[in-house]
Parts: C-alpha cells; structure tokens; sequence
C-alpha cells in the first residue's frame, strides 16, 4: 500500500473537524509555500515525516504480530488506525493479529455498524465478545472511576481471547494526544499490562486522521464516540433502559442529519430530563427535530428535553 497517496482529495473535512485539524495544516504552511485551498496541502517535509513515524510504528508491531497480538476496537478513529497499521505490518512480515471489539449495552449501534464495515474492508480477522460491565454495581454508581471498571473488564476479556489463540501481546488505541487528560482507563491498562503503541511513537489524533484521510478510510473524519455510558451524567445511577433509550433517541438525531452532538441524561428529585449538546451549525437542525425527539422522549420518561446554547464539548457529561 502506498501510503500518504494522493486518495480523494475533493473530498474535504467536514465542517466539525476544522478546528481538529487547524493546527497539523498551520505547521504545514509554515514549512510549505502551498496555500490551503480546497484541496489537502501535501508538503513533503512534514508527510515524509509522517511516513517515516508510520514506519517505525509498523515496526514494532511487527515484532507484536510474531507474538501473536490482539487489538481491541471500539469503532473509532485511534483503535482503526492501529488496526490497519497492525495488519500492514502482519502482511509484511508475519505473525498473527486478531482484532477485538466487546459488546455490551453500553455500545451504540453505529459503533457496530462502523465494525462490521472497517474490519470487512480490511479482510482483517475479528471476533465479537460480550462484556457485562453493566452487571458491575461499580460501574453503575458512575462516580469518575467508571471507565476504570469498563477497561479492566475489556482487558480481562482481551487476556482470555489472547490465551485461547496464542497471542501474547494486546494492544488498545491510546495515543499521544490522550497523555494530557486524566484517564482512569488508561491506568486499567497499565495495571494489566496492556501495549499503547500510538501514544509510544507520539501520533496525536490529528495525526492518526490525517493518515487515514490520505489513504482513503471514511472513518477518518467519524466525530468521537465514547460509550453510551458517557452521556449519563456522573453520580446518576446507569440504567441499561437509559442507555437504550439515549441509543434510540441519538438514532433519531443521527438519521435527521445532525452529525456532532450528546443527548445527556440529568436527573432532578427522582425525575429525568435530557440535554442535548451539538455544534453551533447544528441547532436550527435540532430545532427541526424538536417535535419528533421531545414527542418520543416524553414516551419514555423524560419530563422535558432542553437545548444547550454552549454546544457541544468534551466532558459535558462530567460537570
């Protein structure tokens, strides 16, 4: 595969991921003379630099894949990209690779859906397992340990699917840009003696789209997704039927055409409401759902549904 090729450059980023990606294109024109138009600049220095980051990265997953190794995928961007990094390198070298994905009432079903599609085009091998972090009265209290419980169940799930098929290496998609926030998932990682490769060779998330960007992945410009867990406010008990109800109405959100936004989940005095967050560009749309969502989460409980006017942002379900 030709990396950093010349895929699809008509094709620009989404409205959403301009900020994400402002500052990679700002260090390119400070080394380049190209003009960011509508087509991606392509300055030598820095994709060479790419290109050789991307090489010393499949490098080490080689020596992984002739262990046997293991790479949990959630649907998202960061755990794709070492996915397909992890299967170049195994076609180039050898060894064994089988990518991961669990399963619970926590994953959204676009996340499935995004599986299913990414690993098919790849032609990597994958395997479905069923997690129960939901059983766990720990992770249902969701206090700030929550991902904690979440990872060092995937983790315990990982160990077991690497002993039955002789893989010694497991792998998750941390990367360079995740150093800076406080992640009790991350130290369920540690604690388990789990491999972050993109954080190790320092590929920050702008970084790990652009490369799929180039080499034609759709899910390069996909808008985060953690789990449905995430949009229940912390210190309110999760409730599976919570996170289905959350799963449908987003459904609803998604299919009218809005593309970045989290429905939470409050509760006052025992009664529920909900808050949307989505970009500034996007709240005339929601308005125009107004009636289908507030109708069908009135159905289910939820005494009103009100519109943030700060937008979307990380961490919104944590203050």
């Amino acid at each position: 595969m030709r990396y950093l090729a010349n895929a699809d450059q008509s094709r620009e980023p989404r409205p959403y991921l301009a900020r994400s990606l402002q500052k990679f294109r700002l260090d390119v024109k400070l080394i380049g003379k190209n003009e960011i138009g509508n087509q991606m600049i392509e300055d030598k220095h820095v994709m060479n630099g790419l290109t050789d980051k991307f090489e010393s990265l499949k490098q080490s997953l080689a020596g992984y894949t002739a262990e046997g190794l293991i790479v949990a995928f959630s649907g998202g961007v960061d755990s794709g990209f070492l996915v397909w990094a992890a299967e170049e390198a195994r076609k180039e070298r050898g060894g064994k690779l089988l990518a991961l994905t669990t399963n619970s009432e926590s994953m959204p079903k676009h996340d499935k859906d995004d599986v299913i599609r990414f690993v098919s085009k790849l032609g990597v091998k994958h395997i479905w397992k069923e997690s129960y972090e939901v059983e766990d009265d720990q992770y249902l209290k969701n206090d700030s340990m929550r991902c904690y419980y979440c990872k060092s169940e995937l983790f315990t799930i990982a160990k077991q699917v690497a002993a039955e098929n002789d893989c010694k290496r497991i792998a998750y998609g941390y990367s360079a840009s995740d150093m800076s926030d406080i992640r009790p998932g991350h130290k369920a990682a540690v604690e388990n003696d789990i491999l972050y490769p993109l954080a190790t060779h320092g590929f920050t998330k702008e970084e790990i789209r652009e490369l799929m960007r180039v080499n034609g992945f759709d899910l390069y410009d996909k808008p985060s997704s953690p789990c449905l867990s995430s949009r229940i406010m912390r210190g309110v008990q999760i409730t599976k039927q919570d996170l289905r109800n959350v799963d449908d109405l987003e459904g609803i959100l998604r299919e009218g055409g809005m593309k970045v936004f989290r429905l939470r989940v409050h509760e006052i005095n025992g009664k529920h409401f909900l808050r949307l967050e989505t970009a500034p560009g996007e709240m005339m749309l929601a308005l125009q759902l107004r009636d289908k969502l507030t109708t069908e989460a009135k159905k289910r409980g939820y005494v009103w549904v009100t519109l943030d006017l700060d937008g979307y942002r990380t961490g919104g379900g944590t203050f």
